[in-house]
């Protein structure tokens, strides 16, 4: 074994070399020494200790699969804080894999503009039958038909059994056991890339799971100074928190280096508590952008938060985090609420056609003003931020998930209200996410799953969602998150794709990506030309967006009576190329009891697209 005094310059983990010599680095501070064991032939190496807690050692005769733990002060026995696989689960140990070892058939991808992602977020455990990450491929094609051109994951991170939602990750480093591990994920975006998908991937920096967390064991990961709704908040400020921002910021170059991962999503961000001059987003930006120019690729860093802070976003040289996209909560809420009428909870903020309009003209509606829901101002301006940076949908796992029987908006609207939505999400000048199910009116629902292995931790995952989210429902608890019935009941249906008003809606989701595609008006997000007009007494929103000689405008009805044409005039040039109501996007069982539209009026819950060409 060699070893020397640099022991934290190299990679963390397990990292094969040649000849059979695989280098380990782990920082331990609060080890007095530490080894590895090896599992199958029970040899015992110290690592040489470096500076700063680190320890490594560059060990020969190594299987390229072999599994090891880590054994801290000739006692405790840990897997790899960096392990890339855990065959066993979160209790076993970790196994070494060389992800250099790929077949890697991408070499000419380089990704796409961010203004050209259409995102579909799906999760592996309940997306197809079998639950696997290799499962996924076979549905790669009919995605690519849909007009889909990013793939998104929720977390992968090994997480405490075999059904989560993700966010209890406790190795993130390493990829769920139960999915088929770090080369079925190589497989399935090699698989991507050649049909030209990108692929964006959940990441949780803000807290890990409750089991099978070892982080503690090795050094002060995480912080009692601050408190996340999941756990305790990670450390990122703190004395030693240079070598956890490593540790997160390594994960997160894995990810685009080691699998070749386009995006990620970086969930929660408002629950990250740094208050460093150089906060751990400002870095991990940093490093994603040098990445991406070494690597002459499109790489981006997507991220959710609800504090509508335009700072996020905004570049590093001028002040801001420089992340590069946002999910915006409340275009969502606005069109949520607007539909369906509730106002529990947060949606008490939400509600009118004015938010819906603001929602469209300025992403933000919330920009300083006060929120009832939170008793306090919420957001700031987003004046000086691109429409090509915002993430919108009408569902998202988090929106149908955190109620408590997991309802999709299938079963929450009217079949035409479905389209509606579709339609102001998908024609936004924004980017648009759709989640698992939704482009056929998946009828399952999407409720919340775990498998902890602790009776306790069970149970108060149980009597936690029953509290936490007791103002979104009546009276009643939740479906057992612990059971399998509860898992199961959330797998899709693909079968009904192709039937009856599923296939409909299908189709009508297709058309409308292919306009948002086709139409420079629509695609062009940044550069277009926007003018949005309300009336709020007729329930209408009147969209106009307009690029060099191509103009659209879009009329959507929410009201529940047919309305005029609200503004389009005979002889002004625009010609009708979208009409919701037409009989061909109707659901078959109506479809003969629906009259076709004359022109003179807009049907209700319906959308109208027009284009025309301009003259200047």
């Amino acid at each position: 074994m060699e070893s020397g005094s640099r022991a934290g310059s190299s990679r963390l983990g397990a990292i094969s070399g040649a000849n059979g010599e695989c280098e380990f680095t782990v920082w331990a501070p609060r080890a007095k020494n530490v080894a590895v064991r090896l599992i199958e032939d029970g040899r015992v190496i110290q690592l040489a200790p470096g500076e700063q807690g680190y320890y490594c050692g560059r060990i020969s005769g190594v299987p390229p699969d072999a599994s090891y733990v880590y054994k801290l002060d000739g006692e405790k026995e840990r897997a790899d804080p960096a392990s890339r696989f855990q065959p066993e689960g979160v209790f076993g140990p970790a196994q070494i894999v060389d992800l250099e070892k790929a077949a890697w058939s991408d070499e000419r991808w380089r990704g796409l503009e961010l203004k050209d992602y259409i995102l579909y977020e799906l999760h592996v455990g309940t997306y197809t039958q079998a639950g696997t990450l290799d499962a996924v491929v076979e549905h790669l094609a009919e995605l690519k038909s849909l007009g889909i051109t990013a793939v998104e994951l929720m977390p992968l991170a090994q997480f405490s059994g075999a059904r989560n939602w993700g966010y209890d990750g406790v190795f993130p480093f390493a990829v769920q056991n139960s999915y088929g591990g770090p080369v079925a994920l190589q497989r399935l975006v090699n698989a991507c890339h050649e049909i030209g998908l990108a692929v964006a991937l959940d990441v949780v920096y803000n807290h890990l799971g409750p089991e099978g967390n070892v982080l503690l064991d090795f050094g002060p990961y995480f912080t009692d100074r601050y408190r996340t709704p999941w756990g305790d908040a990670v450390n990122f400020d703190g004395p030693q928190s240079d070598h956890v921002a490593r540790y997160f910021l390594e994960n997160a170059i894995g990810w685009l280096q080691d699998f070749h991962i386009d995006a990620l999503r970086l969930d929660a961000i408002h629950g990250i508590y740094d208050r460093s001059a150089q906060p751990f987003l400002a870095l991990l930006s940093a490093a994603t952008d040098e990445f991406a120019k070494q690597a002459n690729r499109y790489v981006y860093l997507i991220a959710e938060t609800d504090l509508n802070d335009a700072r996020f976003i905004t570049s590093r040289e001028a002040g801001g985090y420089g992340l590069h996209a946002q999910w915006n909560d409340d275009f969502h809420h606005s069109l949520h609420s607007l539909q369906t009428g509730e106002r529990a909870g947060y949606y008490q903020d939400f509600g009118s056609l004015r938010d819906l309009q603001k929602a469209f003209q300025r992403s933000y509606v919330y920009t300083g003003e006060y929120s009832e829901y939170r008793k306090r101002r919420q957001g700031n301006s987003p004046a000086e931020l691109r429409r090509s940076q915002m993430v919108v949908c009408s569902q998202n796992h988090d929106q149908v998930g955190n109620r408590m029987l997991g309802e999709r908006t299938s079963t929450l609207l009217t079949f035409e209200a479905q389209k509606l939505s579709a339609a102001c999400v998908v024609l936004s000048p924004y980017l648009p996410l759709l989640f698992m199910g939704e482009e056929y009116g998946e009828p399952a629902p999407f409720l919340y799953f775990t498998s902890h292995r602790d009776p306790a931790l069970a149970q108060a995952v149980r009597e936690g969602r029953t509290k936490e989210f007791a103002e979104f429902h009546a009276e009643g608890a939740p479906p057992d998150p612990q059971a399998e019935e509860t898992f199961v009941r959330s797998k899709l249906h693909h079968n009904l794709r192709a039937q009856g008003r599923h296939q409909t809606l299908w189709r009508f989701y297709r058309e409308l990506i292919r306009l948002r595609k086709g139409l420079p008006a629509l695609c062009e997000l940044d550069a277009s030309v926007l003018n949005i007009e309300m009336d709020e007494t007729q329930r209408c929103l009147r969209v106009a967006r307009r690029y060099q000689q191509n103009e659209v405008l879009m009329i959507f009805n929410f009201g529940l009576q047919p309305t005029s044409c609200f503004g389009v005039e005979s002889g002004d040039g625009w010609q009708l190329i979208l009409d919701s109501t037409a009989s061909k996007w109707t659901a078959p069982s109506k479809s003969s009891d629906v009259a076709e539209n004359d022109g003179s009026s807009i049907g209700p819950q319906s959308l109208r697209l027009y284009q025309r060409l301009c003259s200047f």
